[in-house]
Order: structure tokens, then C-alpha cells, then sequence
């Protein structure tokens, strides 16, 4: 595969795409728990339940006729077709790790996809670029209604949508933003600004969910619960909240440019010099020196570099990618040198 059909055919419509606010939050995404009613929980569940569950499910999304869907049976995928989708966001670690009646159904451009026998029976994402929360509840109250018609969904009354993890049990709902908050670190308010999050009951994850690290300035901030509250309600708190923190990073790129402008200057152009001259660079490295970057040009420091290059190498550079690109396994050093290769080429395209 080369270069170019990596950049062009296998970039999701979050990275590649355009969204408001989008210098700052990357993507919207919104997730649904939803669990087959009789049918135990994958975690319980033996290998003919998960196959009845595949069967129901692939048999839903083939009638609803709307949305063009394709099935990826998670164990016909070798490691590293699993991790790439799990680096573009699509499934989750867990879910890529070896395991029976594990599957994923994808549309074209990858904004919907749909987990089957994660942690519940069925896990529906929407994720679009920038701020597009309710565009991408949308997309999901459809499909779930869809789907609805044709599966008998388990749900309370009393509790709403049931789920194996009681966190998600309610609506189900799991909405979240992607943002990029250099300023807010440099200017030493990051901490004040996660702190104040967990008070009105969001939480901040790295990229990768719970228990992945902070990396490249990326935080995911999400709602905690979904019982006790309508969606329309967890949507417009994570958008207020966003919002705030939003206007807050603008603030301290501006305090920068007034009171720091040189030293801000420096780390921008020092790690853009980096990047296009390093023989070899780590994926953390890297990520660090792409944020600096990216604020730059966002900031107008850097004005022939298109701000979109960032995003997508923010994603290519894991190491799952550059495997795939390379179309074998590569060692850490290996791929510490092939990612700088990848970073001087995307630069100077």
C-alpha cells in the first residue's frame, strides 16, 4: 500500500474531515450501549449466545436498508488490522484483543461503527470531526431507532437500556469531545481545568478511553453516568462545557502570543526543525512535537503547513499504521525511524 492510498483511502472522516471549532476539538463522538433482552452479556455468555447475537444483529442492519453497513469478524483480521482500528478509533483495545464472537460493522467513510460482543452486546458509535455533537446524535438516535424495529433491546422501565457495566445504565449514552489544549498547559491552568470538569459530572480520559495516558496535549472529556438524565440533557452539559473550554484555550493562546511570544515562537519552530529533520523519533516524541506544531500554525506562527496534515499524522504515525503502510512487522527502532521518514514526507508534500 502506498503512501498516498494510506493518506487518501484509510484516514476516517474524523481526521481528514472538517468540523466546527476544529483547531481545537478534534471530533464528537457518541456512543450507545445496547444488550439483546434474554441473550446473557458477552462476559457470561458462551460462543453459540454471541453467535445468535452476530446473527441477530448482521440480520437488523442488512433490513434497515438506510445505512450501508459491512461485517469484520474480529478473528479473521490479523493483530495489526485490529490495532489499526483501534488507532482510528473504531473499536477499543479490549475489543482487539483475541476473543470469540467479536465483530465490527463499519460504514464507508468509518463515521458510524458498530461493536458486537464488547463488553455489551452491541456498542453504536458516531464520530465526525469538531464540534458536532448533536449532528452525531442524530446519526445515532436514527440507527438505534432502526435497529429497535427489528431487536427486542434490553430495557427497564425503571432503568432504562440495561448494561453489563452499571455505569451505562440509563439512556446508554456516551457522549465525548477530542480537544487539543497546548495553551492550557503551557500556561500551567491544565490542572485547574481538569479539576473543575470532574465537579460537573464529565471526566477526562486519554485518547484511548480509560487508562490510556494524556499524549500530544489530547484529552477526551465525557459524561460519567447516563442514568437520571435525558440525552438531549448529557449532550447540551458536555457542549456547555466544551464550550467554556473552548473560549478558556483561546484566552491562554492569546496570553501567550502577548506575554510569551518569543519563547512560544522557539518551541514551535525548534519542533517543527525536529520533525523535519530526525532520522528516527518515538511515537511519544513525535506527538509532543506535532502539538507544538499545530498550535503554531493554528496561532499563524507556521503558514505553509495546513493544519489538517497535523490531525492526519497525529494517526498515522502509531505504530499499528506505519506497520501497515510498511506491510510487515516492525520493530520499536524500526519503527522510530519509518515514522520520521513518514513525518519529513507529509511535511514537504
Amino acid at each position: 500500500m502506498s503512501l498516498k492510498d494510506l493518506i487518501n483511502k484509510n484516514l476516517s472522516h474524523w481526521v481528514a474531515g472538517q468540523g466546527p471549532e476544529r483547531d481545537i476539538v478534534l471530533s464528537s463522538r457518541i456512543r450507545l450501549a445496547r444488550n439483546l433482552d434474554t441473550i446473557p452479556y458477552p462476559n457470561r455468555a458462551d460462543k453459540d449466545s454471541k453467535e445468535e447475537v452476530t446473527k441477530r444483529v448482521l440480520d437488523a442492519t442488512s433490513k434497515q436498508g438506510k445505512i450501508k453497513l459491512h461485517y469484520i469478524k474480529m478473528d479473521d483480521l490479523p493483530e495489526v488490522e485490529r490495532e489499526v482500528l483501534v488507532e482510528k478509533h473504531l473499536i477499543s483495545p479490549a475489543h482487539a484483543k483475541a476473543g470469540e464472537g467479536k465483530g465490527v460493522l463499519l460504514n464507508d467513510n468509518e463515521t458510524i461503527s458498530i461493536m458486537i460482543n464488547e463488553e455489551d452486546h452491541l456498542r453504536l458509535q458516531v464520530l465526525i470531526p469538531g464540534l458536532q455533537l448533536e449532528g452525531a446524535w442524530e446519526t445515532a438516535s436514527e440507527l438505534d431507532d432502526l435497529l429497535e424495529e427489528k431487536l427486542d433491546f434490553a430495557f427497564s422501565q425503571k432503568w432504562g437500556y440495561l448494561s453489563a457495566c452499571p455505569t451505562n445504565v440509563g439512556t446508554g449514552l456516551r457522549a465525548s469531545v477530542m480537544v487539543h489544549l497546548p495553551a492550557l498547559n503551557l500556561t500551567n491552568n491544565i490542572n485547574k481545568m481538569l479539576g473543575a470538569i470532574s465537579k460537573v459530572g464529565l471526566t477526562v480520559r486519554g485518547i484511548y478511553g480509560e487508562g490510556s495516558e494524556y499524549v500530544g496535549n489530547l484529552y477526551q472529556i465525557s459524561n460519567q453516568v447516563t442514568l437520571g438524565h435525558t440525552e438531549k440533557e448529557i449532550i447540551a452539559n458536555l457542549k456547555s462545557v466544551t464550550s467554556q473550554i473552548i473560549e478558556q484555550e483561546r484566552q491562554a493562546r492569546n496570553l501567550l502570543l502577548k506575554e510569551k511570544e518569543i519563547e512560544v515562537r522557539d518551541r514551535v519552530n525548534r519542533s517543527f526543525g525536529i520533525l523535519s529533520h530526525a532520522y528516527q523519533i518515538s511515537s511519544e516524541e513525535a506527538l509532543r512535537m506535532l502539538s507544538n506544531v499545530k498550535l503554531g500554525i493554528d496561532m499563524g506562527i507556521i503558514t505553509d503547513v495546513d493544519t489538517g496534515v497535523l490531525s492526519e499524522l497525529m494517526v498515522l504515525i502509531r505504530p499499528a499504521h506505519l506497520q501497515k503502510l510498511e506491510g510487515k512487522e516492525l520493530t520499536p527502532t524500526e519503527r522510530d525511524i519509518k515514522r520520521a521518514e513518514l513525518i519529513k514526507t507529509r511535511l514537504n508534500m
